[in-house]
């Protein structure tokens, strides 16, 4: 995950603890930002 959000230069410039969702992880979040924190709570829900 982090090297698809570092390759797409997915990280808030001025709060790198943001992350700011392209299309396709707007289909995984549901939201157009969350932080690093909350990303782990979003992916959890698609994870077994």
């Amino acid at each position: 995950m982090w090297e698809y959000i570092k390759s797409h230069k997915l990280q808030n410039p001025k709060n790198g603890r943001e992350i700011l969702a392209d299309d396709k992880l707007k289909k995984v979040f549901g939201v157009d930002k969350v932080t690093m924190f909350e990303m782990n709570k979003h992916l959890s829900g698609h994870l077994s």
